[in-house]
């Protein structure tokens, strides 16, 4: 599909410098967690959290080889690396083995991992967390041959990676006020339309909120969604200039847009949010929403108390606090997605997310993360949902805008 809006593609590229990696905390970590290292790899920018969490610069350094590095709970860093690219570790501490030859490659793998009974890779058991899954299987294939155990690092990614710290958190509010304020003039585009007696299509729409993106200095990996009425029962419906729909009077309408600053580190808000183009909402749209919102409330609440009462909370807990809900209202089989997602500085974050429906995140909810909350059913002729943000601070659980309440009325 065509990119009409400014996208992350380079930006993304140009942060990872700007991550400085805490050895002396990885390692408490690593010794809090009983693990001997931590084993970062990559090949050919196959695994996106090594590079940021290292702060290679891929666009400033050609790095086409396999490099690894290794931080041991105790103990100096050590990596590995290619001849040829010898130097794109250069910025961390520690000693650096070169290798060229295939054989040298497997010396000084064996070498690296001396003292390891076991590390933690980018790596998930069954690959149940997709998102932390970005080692090959033939690489795990060659550390466990040298009689080292991989377990996953999805915790560690989680404190390394995927914890805002306070620039992010402001860069996300700032994000999160434009995306409100886009939401809020695609909005009124339509309500003047309906009263115009005007035509207006989910293109005209699209195109007209990323202009606003433009104007409000956001950028993201994808146009925002706009569908009306059946086509909001696709949850991932994009309008295109092949296919999309006039939003003509009485039908429901669903915004749903992401986005963020382009600057180093800054990290996304994602919203969605209903219309009806109409004076009174029917009662079929009216009661779902109900339920959506009531479970979105739900998992909110959770949340908050569990971090005022210090307890520890799972992502898996908090989706089936909404699903449970939404099941007892009878619309369980028309909630078809996990209730929320990790926010990071790419949209779909490798936090933990609230889910326990397409995969099982038994990842703790850690503090300085940010999750979206965002229930949703959807039928063969309509669809809804409503997405907020939630910062989870050490004391207290934001949501980072406005909820909605009710379907918005666009006459």
């Amino acid at each position: 599909m065509e990119n009409y809006l400014p996208t992350a593609d380079g930006v993304a590229t140009a942060i990872l410098p700007a991550m400085r990696l805490d050895i002396a905390a990885v390692q408490r970590a690593l010794r809090d967690d009983g693990l001997d290292a931590w084993l970062l790899y990559d090949f050919h920018g196959s695994n996106p959290i090594a590079r940021r969490v290292t702060g290679l610069n891929a666009a400033a350094k050609l790095t086409t080889r396999r490099w690894y590095y290794l931080i041991p709970a105790d103990g100096a860093p050590r990596a590995l690396v290619h001849a040829i690219e010898d130097d794109r570790l250069d910025h961390l501490p520690g000693d650096k083995t070169r290798y060229a030859r295939h054989g040298e490659l497997d010396a000084g793998l064996r070498a690296l991992l001396i003292g390891c009974a076991s590390v933690a890779m980018e790596f998930s058991p069954g690959c149940a967390i997709p998102y932390v899954s970005r080692v090959d299987a033939g690489t795990v294939d060659s550390i466990r041959a040298l009689g080292v155990e991989v377990l996953s690092s999805g915790d560690l990614v989680q404190r390394f990676e995927a914890v805002w710290d306070a620039a992010a958190l402001e860069s996300h509010e700032t994000a999160s006020r434009a995306l409100y304020a886009i939401k809020d003039r695609a909005f009124d585009l339509v309500t003047q339309r309906m009263r115009d007696g005007d035509s207006v299509t989910e293109l005209e729409v699209q195109d007209a909120m990323a202009g606003w993106f433009e104007q409000e200095g956001l950028i993201s990996d994808s146009r925002p969604v706009v569908a009306a009425q059946e086509n909001a029962g696709d949850p991932h419906y994009l309008p295109t200039r092949e296919r999309h729909r006039v939003i003509d009077p009485g039908v429901v309408l669903l915004l749903d847009l992401w986005g963020k600053l382009p600057t180093p580190g800054a990290v996304y808000a994602d919203i969605t949010w209903m219309g009806f183009t109409g004076t009174t909402v029917p009662t079929r749209y009216a009661k779902a929403f109900t339920v959506i919102r009531e479970g979105r409330d739900a998992a909110v609440s959770l949340v908050e108390q569990a971090v005022r009462d210090r307890r520890e909370l799972r992502g898996w807990e908090v989706d089936r606090a909404t699903r449970d809900l939404v099941t007892a209202a009878g619309l369980g089989d028309h909630f078809i997605h996990r209730t929320g997602h990790s926010l990071g500085e790419e949209v779909h974050g490798n936090g933990a997310h609230l889910d326990d429906f397409e995969t099982h995140d038994e990842r703790r909810l850690l503090p300085g993360t940010g999750v979206t909350v965002e229930p949703g059913v959807y039928f063969e002729d309509f669809g809804l949902r409503t997405e907020v943000n939630l910062h989870i601070g050490q004391e207290s659980a934001t949501v980072t805008g406005p909820l909605q309440t009710e379907i918005r009325t666009l006459r």
